[in-house]
């Protein structure tokens, strides 16, 4: 009997050495950078589609929740993670933004990562609607703004730079228009370099743990 035990110690303690020793080797992997020749080109615009080099966020101009400018300046050499919504959403948003704030209540106190909520809904979603809405969601404004603006801009962002919307050639779309209306899970992180590193289900809990996880390995590089 106390060999069996034994065997069964000894193999307890080998499945946790090698588990460990698998994790600690993943840790060290590189994220992938992604390009637009990475993703479902359905996703994004036409006009971007075969460059697959040097793809970056480029500049942008929106307004927060406290009605104030928000630019390209904000996410200089910082972790970034975006994400698309609207606030009167019953659908995929609420368990997005909860998703969200478990990665707001990890890095909240951490200035060097922040998340970029945009609403799809720019007509209705006004700064003074998004702050109520950041309070609800107990929001740190330094590390968690919620955006709007100009329908074309926010959804030239979403098609163009985060490669997470349906394309403008898509004949169930009207580019900017009435008709336009971008849904998606997708989750979109950044790096300090403004490069797409990973894409996650924003309903999935699962994922979301993964994105936390992949926040610290970017913060390590």
């Amino acid at each position: 009997m106390k060999k069996v035990i034994a065997v069964l110690v000894f193999l307890i303690v080998g499945i946790a050495i090698s588990l460990f020793m698998i994790n600690e080797i993943q840790s060290d992997i590189p994220l992938k950078v992604f390009t637009p020749c990475d993703v479902n080109p359905d996703l994004y615009d036409s006009e971007i589609k075969g460059k697959c080099l040097g793809h970056k966020v480029k500049s942008f101009n929106l307004i927060d929740q406290l009605n104030n400018q928000v630019t390209e300046k904000l996410i200089e050499n910082k972790i970034v993670v975006v994400d698309f919504f609207f606030v009167s959403c019953r659908s995929i948003c609420p368990i997005m933004t909860n998703q969200l704030e478990r990665v707001h209540k990890q890095y909240s106190y951490n200035k060097n990562v922040i998340i970029l909520s945009h609403t799809v809904w720019p007509e209705q979603d006004s700064p003074e609607i998004l702050l109520s809405y950041a309070n609800e969601h107990h929001a740190k404004y330094d590390t968690w703004r919620f955006l709007t603006g100009d329908k074309k801009e926010i959804y030239k962002l979403a098609r163009k730079e985060y490669l997470v919307a349906p394309e403008i050639n898509d004949p169930n779309y009207n580019h900017g228009g009435a008709a336009d209306f971008v849904h998606t899970e997708n989750i979109v992180l950044l790096d300090q370099k403004q490069r797409i590193r990973g894409f996650y289900n924003g309903t999935d809990s699962v994922e979301i743990t993964q994105l936390i996880a992949d926040i610290a390995k970017l913060k390590k590089d």
